[in-house]
């Protein structure tokens, strides 16, 4: 017996994009746990400067994502995104071969971006191929959380047996994973996009270069209030991963906790984020969106800025590492529920034609807030002491985040599928 169309997306073609969105996912959680460790213990940089540098991996996104994600819909998702994984392979091994600020400050800026776009393409991916279900995305972002549960383990584990070389050579062959299972995954623009591809063979190099009219289409959506709703939401959301990732790693490496157990911490909250997921969609069935996404931000603000207190609690390395773990469990639950709406609001929000340029709005306000918030956590450790930059930076956020809740008592109720669990 077949199976009607209206059955759903093609099994073989989800777990394609699954497959592809367990290794494009754990590329950033690599990279981002190795720099402000390689920064730190191999080069002896400042906060300030380990947070300028962190906040690098953004810069070319910030005014670039957009236009990757025009170029996804126009050229094909998947081969847009090809292109940047195959740079990640090439940036691995050059890490450990640079020594200068000036010379990462470069190299993470050129990085961050491949690997930003390569993740930007999983979830442009999953977005067509699932007709933005809830439910479906809840599994992809689970099985994302399973490269990013173990990918940071063993790269922590493998910078404090070998050192640079080891962990970046590792990222090096995770990146080669990720761009053998997007080899395999099917191409899902729409028929018109393939059609008129085929229409217009000849290739010009005026069709890669950015489009005012493609950001003025980008922008145009946060006309859309669930739309601008879910770009600041997760503008707020991703700023707490940015603090995870500068003066999180350096207060857990003063504290005495190893490479490894900083892994052990990262691929915690991916764990729990994975679990979370599976309970997006009947949490977006259940709950009204809006009011349950401020609630989970709330909740992931400010256990990130309570990062002191929390790690406080405990006396001794292991102790410490005990209470930042449990923190990190709850912090990546709410995360994991929470990412799947995020991205499933802004689905259903636009046409399958705007898949790529609203997932584009979306990196580039995350990038935004991943340029700016390192530094600034940085240099506030710098002047005013680390434990004070995690009550600040946080403070700033709740403060947004509460304007936030404001402005959502203003966007029109989310309709959401009635599927029984």
């Amino acid at each position: 017996m077949t199976n009607p169309i209206s059955a759903g997306p093609s099994k073989k073609d989800l777990h394609s994009v699954y497959a592809f969105g367990i290794f494009s996912m754990a590329l950033i959680d690599i990279f981002v746990l190795l720099i402000p460790i390689f920064a730190k213990e191999s080069l002896g940089m400042s906060d300030g400067e380990i947070g300028t540098l962190v906040g690098a991996r953004s810069i070319l996104s910030l005014f670039l994502s957009i236009h990757g994600g025009a170029l996804m819909d126009r050229y094909g998702t998947r081969r847009i995104t090809l292109m940047f994984t195959g740079a990640v392979v090439i940036c691995g091994p050059i890490f450990p071969l640079l020594s200068t600020f000036w010379a990462l400050l470069v190299l993470q800026a050129i990085s961050g971006f491949a690997i930003s776009l390569g993740w930007s393409g999983a979830q442009t991916l999953i977005a067509r191929i699932a007709d933005g279900d809830a439910e479906y995305i809840g599994r992809f972002s689970t099985f994302a959380r399973i490269g990013t549960t173990i990918a940071p383990i063993f790269a922590g584990l493998l910078f404090d047996i070998g050192g640079a070389w080891l962990a970046y050579g590792f990222g090096t062959v995770w990146a080669a994973c990720a761009f053998y299972a997007l080899w395999r995954t099917p191409e899902p623009n729409p028929r018109s996009r393939v059609k008129n591809a085929v229409e217009n063979p000849k290739f010009r190099l005026s069709d890669i270069m950015p489009k005012v009219s493609d950001y003025r289409a980008s922008f145009a959506l946060m006309a859309i209030p669930a739309v601008a709703f879910t770009a600041v939401a997760m503008l707020v959301r991703n700023s707490t991963y940015n603090l995870q990732t500068s003066i999180y790693v350096t207060y857990s490496y003063d504290a005495g906790l190893t490479a490894t157990k900083i892994g052990l911490l990262f691929a915690a909250i991916e764990m729990a984020g994975a679990f979370g997921s599976w309970y997006s969609g009947r949490a977006m069935r259940k709950f009204d969106p809006i009011n349950f996404l401020v609630l989970t931000t709330f909740v992931t603000v400010s256990l990130i800025a309570a990062t002191p207190l929390i790690g406080g609690m405990g006396e001794g390395a292991w102790a410490i590492f005990g209470c930042l773990l449990i923190g990190q469990v709850i912090r990546g639950y709410m995360q994991g529920v929470s990412q799947p709406i995020l991205f499933s609001v802004q689905a259903i929000s636009v046409t399958k034609e705007q898949q790529g340029i609203v997932v584009g709005l979306r990196q580039t306000m995350n990038r935004f807030g991943g340029i700016v918030i390192p530094p600034i956590a940085g240099f506030t450790s710098d002047f005013y002491g680390r434990e004070e930059s995690f009550y600040i930076v946080g403070g700033g956020l709740l403060f947004i985040l509460l304007c936030l809740a404001v402005y959502g008592h203003f966007v029109p109720r989310i309709a959401t599928p009635s599927k029984s669990d």
